[in-house]
């Protein structure tokens, strides 16, 4: 392989895409595929796409990300979540590529009371979770060079995601009911993909053993846990965001806020796995969110 490998990139204009792409241009030769030049329903599309480009490593942060609407979606969740991944899988298996893919907390139903485990039962509440089950399931059982990222929460300074509505809202009312009974790790796209590059830069250099001994299931988010309450709060302790407003935050429980889709109220996964093998930490979730409000700052006065 040469020094710079050719690396593909799915999902390319999403929240978790953007930040690859910046990590990774310094080092690799990007493939990078969004939704109009890579339709992840497609499998005949896939194959032909991963084919053509000939990748070292494909790297999957594409998915079907719209909660509730997975409910009423439940075939083009499963086709993209589910079945894409398999057939990246398999298309991986056959070049010796590293296939590096993306899960969700949503795979458990939040019923332990502490946090969870990469071998714990998994049981999701939703159809999002379901197909995202489905499609390490795919992964694994066609093995390889393979690595799954379970992750948690997932926001950055551009896209759609919490931190974006809560500042929105946040500018437009004096106070907001948040959800206080869900807890997780709030963990930025920047910080999954600097962790991505750092374990993918090591099995390149063999830090890390033949592969695969590497290969598995991961648990990666940043450390730390909180409720979407107590997140919504930290995130109106900047009231320069706000236009000088400090919204009031009242705590409600999950009965009272209604979703088509069931959330799991124990989402915090145990990220000590990943540290055991790959000796790779991610910032605390309130350090990781003074970066992205500090860049939300700066794009606002530019």
């Amino acid at each position: 392989m040469s020094s710079r490998p050719r690396v593909l990139v799915t999902g390319a204009d999403g929240q978790v895409g953007r930040a690859l792409i910046s990590q990774f241009a310094n080092t690799a030769e990007l493939i990078a595929c969004n939704r109009q030049t890579l339709d992840l329903s497609n499998t005949d599309q896939i194959r032909a796409r991963i084919r053509e480009a000939r990748p070292d490593i494909i790297i999957n942060a594409g998915a079907y990300t719209a909660v509730d609407r997975a409910e009423t979606e439940r075939d083009l969740a499963m086709s993209i979540n589910g079945q894409a991944p398999g057939v990246m899988a398999e298309e991986a298996m056959q070049t010796g590529a590293l296939l590096i893919h993306y899960s969700t907390d949503y795979v458990f139903d939040g019923s332990k009371p502490g946090p969870w485990l990469e071998d714990d039962r998994t049981n999701p509440l939703s159809v999002y979770g379901a197909s995202k089950l489905a499609g390490e399931e795919a992964i694994r059982a066609i093995g390889g060079p393979y690595l799954i990222f379970r992750t948690s929460w997932v926001y950055a300074p551009e896209g759609k995601n919490f931190v974006l509505t809560m500042l929105r809202l946040g500018r437009e009312r004096d106070s907001l009911n948040v959800v206080d009974d869900q807890i997780g790790a709030p963990t930025t796209a920047a910080e999954l993909a600097r962790a991505t590059h750092e374990i993918t830069t090591g099995i390149l250099n063999s830090k890390f053993g033949p592969q695969p001994s590497w290969a598995g299931t991961y648990h990666m988010t940043c450390s730390g846990s909180v409720s979407w309450c107590g997140f919504a709060r930290a995130i109106f302790e900047r009231p320069e965001l706000l236009s000088g407003k400090k919204p009031t935050v009242n705590p409600i429980k999950t009965s009272e806020y209604p979703t088509p889709a069931k959330r799991p109220l124990n989402s915090v996964l145990s990220n000590g796995k990943l540290y055991q093998r790959f000796g790779v930490e991610l910032s605390s979730w309130q350090s990781a969110l003074d970066q992205v409000l500090n860049s939300i700052s700066v794009q606002q006065r530019s």
